[in-house]
């Protein structure tokens, strides 16, 4: 593995904590406190307070999210994406930006979210994947320019 490589595991694996992290409310099951931690989502540790393990420092019982769901929330920002270039838009919330660059950006962010949530290495998925698509039969052009070869 080659050091781009190993520094974009780090990076990504960095990448899941941070957004899961800024999304933590959406792992969160608003009908039920957590009986662990204060109501500001903290549990005493000695002198202080440290963010409660259980509900990761939001205050309510940290929830399972619907895989299912997370995954068609990232097709619907990929969706988004593709109307946004076809018509040649700006981002609504964003204007100075391409609607394709925003959408792409929100995908990353929930990839990223749903990978941080489960506990997921896609640092190291990516990395192992880089490195076995360089090397595929059915990714050189040769191949590829064979009748049956990777074709849209």
């Amino acid at each position: 593995m080659t050091d781009h490589m190993k520094q974009a595991e780090v990076f990504l694996n960095e990448m899941a904590v941070a957004c899961h992290e800024a999304n933590k409310r959406w792992w969160a099951d608003l009908n039920r406190r957590c009986p662990d931690c204060l109501e500001d989502g903290t549990v005493q540790a000695g002198d202080g307070r440290l963010p409660c393990e259980k509900c990761r420092g939001v205050g309510y019982e940290r929830i399972q999210r619907n895989v299912g769901e997370l995954l068609m929330l990232c097709v619907s920002e990929l969706s988004e994406a593709l109307e946004g270039h076809r018509k040649g838009l700006p981002d609504d919330k964003l204007p100075h930006r391409p609607m394709i660059e925003v959408e792409l950006a929100d995908c990353l962010i929930r990839i990223f979210d749903m990978g941080g949530g489960l506990g997921l290495d896609l640092g190291g998925a990516f990395a192992e994947k880089m490195e076995y698509n360089a090397n595929r039969a059915d990714h050189k052009i040769e191949n590829r320019k064979q009748s049956g070869g990777k074709a849209y």
